[in-house]
């Protein structure tokens, strides 16, 4: 589950991210992901696993325009989240050869499980492989769905050889899809189940490809953290020729 946007709330609405998250815990999604760019989510995210801490896995970043500031950013958010984040990420490579030092000293403690980097634009993908091949990265965070493809070119391929986790960004083009969805009967030949929108088709078409490890939609709904969690439950995955017709739905 991200956290964009969604956890960067206070008062009452914090009460409501507890009860979200602990659904979502319960529905068996595990992984969370934050940043200190996302204002509060980080303490909001770590308040509402304060008893849960042990269910989940947390994924975060460093954001700082200097080695101290990222030095505080790691201390922090160790602090909040019970002195380990599982998955610690440099956030759109900023400073990445200042911070990466300090997340791998803290891996050696056994305080970082994986280290992690990210981007969003494309034109920093040259400089995110470049990273990706010299051996210091456990996992990297790209954007990647039905209309934003452009990481099948060389990082998802490059991704698989290394043996990198993937965690996919804007699964669902940041609401770009939903507008462009096609008519329902064009997409209802791939539901199933569980599976009964068009959000869930583009969903499980990323996760059907094997490279990718995890998806992380925001979302503040009880009903769409429920479709979304349905997505990863029981049920097959989309093979070659159907992930190309479900991408040929939108190529018109």
């Amino acid at each position: 589950m991200g956290t964009w946007k969604t956890f960067d709330v206070e008062g009452a609405a914090r009460n409501a991210r507890r009860r979200l998250v602990r659904e979502a815990l319960d529905l068996g999604v595990s992984l969370y992901d934050s940043s200190p760019m996302y204002g509060r989510a980080e303490e909001v995210l770590a308040d509402c696993l304060r008893h849960d801490r042990e269910e989940a896995i947390v994924a975060t970043k460093v954001w700082a325009s200097s080695a101290e500031e990222g030095r505080r950013q790691i201390a922090h958010a160790l602090d909040l989240y019970g002195g380990v984040v599982e998955i610690y990420q440099v956030h759109n490579l900023r400073l990445w050869q200042e911070h990466l030092k300090e997340l791998e000293t803290r891996k050696k403690r056994d305080e970082v499980r994986a280290i992690g980097a990210t981007h969003y634009n494309p034109a920093a993908f040259d400089e995110l492989e470049g990273l990706m091949r010299s051996g210091r990265l456990d996992m990297i965070q790209v954007p990647y769905n039905l209309i934003d493809r452009s990481v099948e070119q060389k990082i998802l391929p490059l991704a698989d050889k290394l043996g990198l986790g993937v965690l996919v960004m804007e699964p669902l083009g940041t609401g770009v899809l939903a507008r462009r969805a096609p008519p329902e009967e064009a997409w209802r030949p791939f539901a199933e189940d569980d599976i009964t929108t068009w959000a869930q088709v583009c969903l499980r078409w990323i996760l059907s490809d094997p490279r990718v490890s995890s998806v992380i939609p925001a979302t503040s709904s009880p009903e769409h953290l429920r479709e979304n969690a349905a997505v990863g439950a029981e049920g097959r995955w989309y093979d070659e020729k159907e992930r190309a017709a479900i991408a040929e739905l939108l190529a018109g």
